[in-house]
Parts: C-alpha cells; structure tokens; sequence
C-alpha cells in the first residue's frame, strides 16, 4: 500500500478509541466497524511502524512504551486536525476581516445604517468600507465583497441582486429661482448638468420626448468621479443632476432637491449587486454572513 493510499488520520482515531475505550469490540460499535475490521487496522498499523503498540489479552488492551508514545502524540494531531477544520469549514465561527467595495452614494445611504445593525450581530468581524465609483478588480483589491451595478466582465465572479432602483433628475430650489425650471429637453439642455467622468458613465441622460426616448446630453464643463461629489454639487446649486432615488431621499424629503422634467422621466431603473470571487472553495463564514445579512435588509 502506498503512503498516500493510507487514511493515517483514521487509522490514529481508531486506535485512540480503542485504547480510551479500552478494547477492541468498543471501539468498533463507536467507529461503526466490525472488532475484527478493528484488530486488523490495528495489527497493520504496528506492521507498518515497525512496532508493537499493544499488548492483547482477553481482558484488557495494554500500552507499550510505544504505544503510550504514539496514542499521546495522535491525541495532540487528531485535536490539531479539528481546530484546523474548525477555522476553515463553511461552519466555522463569524469572525475575521471583511473589505467591502461600493460607491460613495451606496454607501453612505445604503449600507452605513446597516453596518451598526450587522456589527451588532456579529461583535468578532472587522470591516473595512472603501468607497469607489470604478470598476475594480476584487483580487487586486483584496476586496471579499463589492457592491456594483450592471453586467458582470469577469466569469469568475458571483452576483447576489440586493435591489433595484430609479433614476431621477434633481435639482435645489435656489438654482431653479435663478435659472428657471425646465419642462422639456430642449429647455434642459440650457442649464448646467453635471456629469460622470468615468468611462463607463452614460453618454447623456434618458427622458421622454412624446413618443420617442432621447438622450439629454451631459454638460462637459462640469463632471465628477462619485455620486455622492454630484449630489453635493446639486445641493450648492452648481447645476441639475441624475441620481438614484435612495441618494437623494431625505434631500427630497427636506426640500434641499426637487424633482426636475419628473414628467419626463422614462422609469429606467438600476440593479445594484453584491459581487465576490466564486471560484476556490466555499466562502468563509464571515463573507457568507455579510451577503446573506445585506439580501435580507438592503432597501432600496
């Protein structure tokens, strides 16, 4: 038999049983084998070290000094193996580091009146929140979770849907008194709208003209890398913008936003997911807890 045909974890449980159980028959009925299958793992287990571990009788088993030797240091491995599996099972304890990456605007509205809630429940975690607007690449990151909208680029990764929400054009009241408000796109176009800089922002805004869908093209002069950037400049009355509907809430609310061509607005909507690595084995039990936490009360 070669060295990797041998179950040396099962042959060291067995033994232990035997002697702690103090025979052959016992440690059978424990280990659902039959006393012979139990003497013969034994008996090849001293063949194969070279040594005999125990002394049969018909009463009782009797350690050797090598036997007293090799049960001790199997005690020690066994406990070692399941400590091991204890840290690395899907069942293991909520514990550890979890990086998450989302944009300024999910993460501020979104997931930091959930992060008390979910530090609550799991005292042992750590988290870091590193807010981006870009696509990024979670291994280069060393992101556990990202929070993304639209489709995935990379096969190797898994998408959970948290939700889905509207867009909508916004601007302040001080900026509407000075500058009017619009009620179509064409007087839209004569204002001030602030646009994303990144690569994969839209090429301009989607509003309904009758009929026909078109596009509200974005003013050049000013752009942003973030969410949260565009909705503070709204609010300075630098402009009018489009955001979804959950960063703008409690400005709306407030008054400090107001809709603006509301009329106009086609109902796209935007699904926001939470991304991780798929590929590698199951997922430590503290990213598993975080998806599962932000499925259940992710409101958007």
């Amino acid at each position: 038999m070669s060295r990797q045909d041998i179950n040396r974890s099962g042959e060291m449980e067995v033994f232990v049983r035997a002697v702690e159980l103090g025979g052959f028959t016992a440690a059978a009925t424990a280990c659902g084998m039959t006393p012979s299958a139990v003497s013969k793992l034994v008996t090849r287990l001293e063949k194969r070290l070279g040594a005999r571990l125990i002394n049969r009788s018909t009463r009782r088993l009797q350690l050797t000094p090598e036997g007293c030797g090799f049960y001790e240091r199997s005690i020690t491995i066994l406990a070692d193996m399941a400590e091991a599996e204890r840290h690395a099972s899907a069942g293991e304890q909520v514990a550890g580091y979890i990086r998450i990456n989302t944009s300024g605007s999910f993460g501020n509205h979104v997931l930091a009146p959930l992060v008390p809630i979910f530090m609550g429940l799991y005292p042992k975690v750590s988290l870091e929140i590193v807010h981006t607007d870009r696509i990024v690449d979670l291994m280069e990151e060393r992101a556990d979770v990202a929070i993304r909208t639209g489709p995935l680029k990379s096969s190797s990764l898994i998408a959970r849907k948290l939700g889905a929400t509207r867009n909508m054009i916004v601007a302040s009241p001080d900026y509407l008194r000075q500058h009017g408000i619009p009620n179509s796109p064409a007087e839209a176009e004569r204002h001030s709208r602030i646009g994303f800089s990144y690569s994969r922002a839209q090429e301009g805004w989607p509003v309904k003209f009758g009929d026909r869908l078109v596009t509200l093209p974005v003013t050049r002069g000013l752009q942003v890398s973030d969410g949260e950037a565009m909705r503070h400049l709204a609010l300075a009355g630098a402009g009018i913008a489009r955001l979804a509907a959950f960063a703008v809430k409690a400005d709306l609310e407030a008054r400090r936003l107001v809709p603006v061509l509301e009329e106009l607005n086609p109902g796209d909507i935007e699904e926001f997911y939470a991304v991780y690595i798929g590929q590698g084995g199951p997922l430590p039990a503290r990213v598993r807890a975080l998806l599962e936490f932000l499925s259940e009360n992710v409101r958007l």
